[in-house]
């Protein structure tokens, strides 16, 4: 029990040791797109990403040598254009309908970052793993706040009506960071951000469709300033 004890001590030390914060700033233009999926009848199809750009503050706490904690706070740029087989009545029952949503989230990343020794002169790869949850805060339907459905006898809804009030995903991503100074550094990279929830909060609940499935995918380019 001892030797236990110890060995936790040693090893809390060795994290205090290590523990340091660095805070940036991170711009990240990126290409998002909707993975769709729904029974034959409706057809859920993906068609076209789109062009985004997000950006916010991040802090990396470093547990380690080369292990970071990684979080922060970031205003994201999701959405894409989809279409499917409408099963209304009016005015054109069985048309392929498209609909494109634009949504901006507040978002939060929990990843963790490990970091390589230099690979060259003040240089080190970075490889990023984890999660992030986010929040909408904007969502525009066709380019509009409200959406009026055709096919649902002229209803208007408010487009923020159409998405999941939260979204959650996982991150994988890698870069290089280069030291500029004693506390600044750049860095540059490219990440995949994996949607895992499903964002129909329209078809299902007010068109009565079933199985109707539409989640995020973004590949993004991250460009950072620490200080």
């Amino acid at each position: 029990m001892k030797k236990i004890l110890l060995t936790a001590a040693a090893m809390a030390l060795t994290s205090t040791a290590f523990a340091q914060v660095e805070i940036g700033l991170k711009v990240s233009p990126s290409i998002s797109y909707f993975r769709t999926g729904s029974p034959s009848g409706t057809s859920f199809q993906s068609e076209s990403s789109k062009f985004s750009f997000g950006g916010g503050v991040f802090l990396d706490y470093f547990f380690g040598e080369n292990y970071a904690f990684n979080t922060g706070l970031f205003l994201t740029g999701k959405g894409g254009t989809f279409s499917y087989l409408e099963n209304g009545v009016t005015p054109t029952p069985g048309a392929r309908v498209s609909q494109k949503i634009a949504i901006q989230y507040l978002e939060i990343p929990l990843t963790l970052k490990l970091f390589t020794n230099e690979v060259a002169p003040a240089t080190r790869l970075y490889f990023q793993v984890g999660g992030s949850v986010g929040f909408p805060v904007s969502t525009r339907v066709n380019g509009d706040k409200f959406y009026t459905d055709p096919y649902n006898g002229n209803a208007q809804t408010d487009a923020s009506a159409h998405v999941f009030p939260v979204d959650a995903g996982l991150i994988g991503g890698l870069g290089l960071e280069y030291q500029l100074g004693k506390s600044t550094k750049v860095l540059t990279g490219l990440s995949y951000h994996h949607g895992l929830v499903n964002l129909d909060h329209y078809f299902e609940r007010t068109r009565g469709f079933s199985d109707v499935t539409i989640k995020n995918s973004v590949f993004a380019l991250d460009l950072g300033l620490k200080f």
